[in-house]
């Protein structure tokens, strides 16, 4: 018997109930498809008629707009993620990334452009597939976990027109996944934030869903669980094989869980991605800036390098910058781990420490350079300079540096 705080009216009961049919797919038969991962060479190739996609593709957002009233919340976006594929959709809040979830739901209508699920039209001009037939899972940012249900019956609440030893074996197998079989009969109030977010997880994923959206799924969790969880979360999807769509603001997460990563900015998309494609060679200012600390050393291109405040680069080490580009000046993009500051007299120094944030095993130093320019340092502790004192900048990265027009 639950405790009687868990006890709720049947109103409310049936208004969960009600909202969370619209994102939990009913349908009544599924193979057991996701049983093991799936990589994408290994995807079987079928014929497909004009409306659907290439096979290897699971999910085709073309030329998606949504538009409330006068706010173009989403712009053109343009966006193919394979089966298997863990994306992220990474952008500051605002920036149009849930309102794209949202269709891809089916909660919301797009204004313009077409959704594509496993090669069949879901959204479009002359067509929109309610949420309930669109076979997605969902897992909320507050987990919507039912207050009067078990951890089995949150699970099993998707598939309860399923057999009932087919049913009781999928939630025995997802509480096994997630590693809580020893809490099947617990109360959500009797459970953690780290265990809540996997009942969430086992029970959007026990109807076999083709895709698995995740809005903000680690935001009220503690910085140490957030870790904990993203690579528990990382290591379930791929055993599974799901194909899963992230919604987050956060930097680290987006590149510690993804495969690759959608940056967002004023509902369009900046750039898609690697991790280390966008962090190390963004297509943009924004991008270079929302992925983490950026400094830019201004230069001009002469002679087969790029001279700046603190060092002439060769046009070699930066990509896509060659001696065409002679006389042009440009910006040459440096993150902390990139440059370290050494100790240095007045007469040739590069500049000052302003700043200096001890970091354990790192010191970040922010040092401002003679000609005004700012840039971040981060490296051992051992190599310690104090605040306002005179150092040189070393270059000390091992990879090609990215460019962008000076300002």
């Amino acid at each position: 018997m639950p405790p009687l705080s868990t006890f709720y009216s049947l109103k409310l009961h049936l208004q969960i109930r009600s909202a969370f049919e619209k994102v939990v797919s009913m349908t009544a038969s599924h193979s057991s498809k996701y049983t093991h991962q799936h990589p994408v060479s290994e995807q079987i190739h079928k014929s497909i008629d004009q409306d659907k996609a290439d096979a290897d593709s699971i999910l085709q957002l073309d030329n998606l707009s949504k538009k409330f009233a006068s706010e173009q919340a989403v712009s053109e976006f343009d966006l193919t993620i394979d089966e298997g594929e863990i994306m992220t959709l990474l952008g500051p809040s605002g920036c149009g990334k849930t309102t794209t979830l949202r269709t891809i739901a089916g909660l919301e209508r797009p204004t313009t452009g077409r959704i594509r699920l496993d090669g069949s039209t879901v959204s479009g001009p002359d067509t929109f597939v309610p949420p309930e037939k669109r076979d997605i899972g969902i897992v909320f940012q507050d987990y919507a976990l039912f207050p009067h249900m078990t951890a089995a019956e949150n699970i099993a609440f998707g598939i309860d027109h399923w057999e009932s030893s087919r049913r009781q074996q999928r939630i025995d197998m997802l509480l096994e996944l997630v590693g809580l079989p020893e809490q099947k009969e617990s109360y959500p109030e009797e459970l953690s934030g780290g265990q809540k977010q996997r009942i969430a997880l086992a029970r959007a994923l026990a109807p076999e869903p083709e895709v698995l959206l995740l809005d903000e799924p680690f935001s009220n969790l503690d910085r140490d669980l957030r870790v904990t969880m993203r690579e528990e979360v990382r290591q379930i999807l791929k055993q599974t094989g799901v194909t899963a769509i992230f919604v987050t603001h956060d930097q680290e997460e987006a590149l510690s869980i993804s495969d690759r990563i959608a940056v967002v900015h004023n509902g369009t998309i900046e750039q898609v991605g690697c991790p280390e494609e966008v962090f190390q060679h963004p297509n943009s200012r924004f991008v270079a800036e929302f992925l983490g600390d950026a400094g830019f050393l201004s230069g001009t291109v002469e002679k087969g390098t790029v001279e700046t405040p603190i060092a002439d680069i060769p046009v070699s080490q930066i990509r896509g910058l060659s001696d065409a580009y002679s006389q042009t000046d440009v910006d040459v993009l440096v993150r902390p781990d990139d440059v370290i500051a050494l100790p240095a007299t007045e007469a040739s120094m590069d500049g000052r420490v302003t700043y200096r944030k001890y970091l354990g095993s790192m010191i970040q130093y922010r040092v401002e350079l003679l000609d005004g320019t700012t840039i971040e340092c981060m490296h051992n502790h051992s190599n310690s300079v104090s605040l306002g004192d005179p150092v040189t900048i070393e270059l000390t990265a091992d990879h090609p540096l990215s460019w962008f027009p000076c300002d």
